[in-house]
């Protein structure tokens, strides 16, 4: 059932560059992009996930201009967008709520710009999100992925986004949008 899918943009755990584990900056492109990506694709919530008080400070206050302030007036679509955006403080938060909501904990799938022995095709998991009761969290990594422990906990993970080339390193808001478009676009 496609209306029981939810997306999580992590920005703790994951790793840096020096495959420290780090919490990293929320950006203003990726609240309001991977929002209006989420809309566009009926996805039930996007959450924003990051412990610091001080990036839910600036988030919430990003996210209040345009769901309670001038925004609202200013441009209505974008109003639309953040309906489903929330803020949340880790992903087993993200989990609890939705487990919550739709009653059994949801099938979590992962992305990477690396194969995994439990790598799954778009179309292989767009058929089986369809025909499917369960709810599904997909999460994306900030920095430079992911950590260890959260791939674990993958139901699946997805197939890495290939271009022509050997350069693989999307930002995670076009990740965002190419995945979503390959696996519940009008194809």
């Amino acid at each position: 059932m496609r209306e029981k899918v939810y997306v999580g943009l992590v920005h703790y755990p994951v790793y840096n560059k020096n495959n420290d584990i780090v919490a990293t900056s929320v950006t203003n492109f990726d609240i309001h992009d991977i929002s209006r990506t989420c809309r566009t694709y009926d996805i039930e919530n996007y959450f924003i996930i990051t412990p610091l008080d001080a990036q839910k400070e600036l988030t919430g206050r990003i996210i209040g201009f345009w769901q309670e302030g001038c925004g609202i007036e200013f441009n209505k679509n974008r109003n639309e967008a953040f309906e489903h955006t929330r803020l949340m403080d880790s992903i087993e938060d993200c989990i609890k709520k939705i487990t919550e909501k739709e009653g059994k904990e949801p099938r979590i799938i992962t992305t990477s710009a690396k194969t995994f022995p439990n790598s799954v095709s778009y179309k292989e998991l767009s058929s089986e999100i369809y025909d499917d009761e369960n709810p599904y969290f997909l999460l994306f990594g900030t920095g430079w992925g992911l950590t260890d422990e959260i791939m674990e906990m993958s139901y699946k993970i997805l197939n890495p986004i290939r271009g022509k080339t050997e350069y693989n390193h999307l930002s995670v808001r076009s990740a965002v949008s190419i995945i979503l478009d390959r696996l519940f676009g009008d194809n």
